[in-house]
């Protein structure tokens, strides 16, 4: 793979989560969860991007997120359930997204707040005057997405690296 290479990272925030008696990590989706998730998977098939690898959150409402949203793929990538985006800080998920091997042009995770939203507003070091301000006004919320754009490799994902591209968000 050249350093030219273009490549996207797509951060998903699961949908929204009920809140049972059950500890945080296992926490389903709710009602309204399970109704944007499959069109969060609609939204991101609408995008073009043939995803490579999917990385989840081992959390209930995350890989119950991608079980519904992953059904309006046009193909599902390879999935790695990874624990340590659970409560996973900014620099967590840079470390994340250094590890991931250089065969992988598109990388979609799927993971939480506050860490999604960090890793938009960090990686984007420009982005599409619409999508930026979208983003800013909607704040990251469940079932929202944003993609991100960089050339070159895994290893120099950094802040302020890429442009984001787009950004969805229900009921905006």
């Amino acid at each position: 793979m050249s350093v030219d290479t273009p490549r996207r990272i797509v951060l998903l925030r699961h949908a929204k989560a009920d809140w049972p008696q059950v500890s945080d990590h296992d926490r389903p989706l709710a009602d309204r969860g399970r109704m944007d998730a499959p069109v969060a998977g609609h939204k991101l098939a609408d995008t073009g991007i043939t995803f490579d690898l999917a990385l989840c959150s081992t959390a209930t409402r995350t890989r119950e997120t991608w079980k519904l949203a992953v059904q309006e793929l046009p193909r599902r990538p390879r999935t790695v359930y990874e624990e340590r985006l659970y409560e996973a800080t900014l620099g967590d998920l840079l470390a994340l997204l250094n590890e991931t091997p250089d065969e992988v042009n598109d990388l979609l995770v799927i993971g939480h707040n506050p860490s999604m939203h960090a890793a938009a507003d960090a990686l984007a070091g420009s982005g599409e005057r619409d999508a930026m301000a979208r983003m800013t006004k909607s704040g990251f919320p469940t079932a929202s997405f944003a993609v991100v754009g960089f050339t070159g490799s895994w290893k120099s994902v950094e802040h302020g690296v890429g442009k984001l591209l787009d950004y969805w968000a229900p009921h905006d």
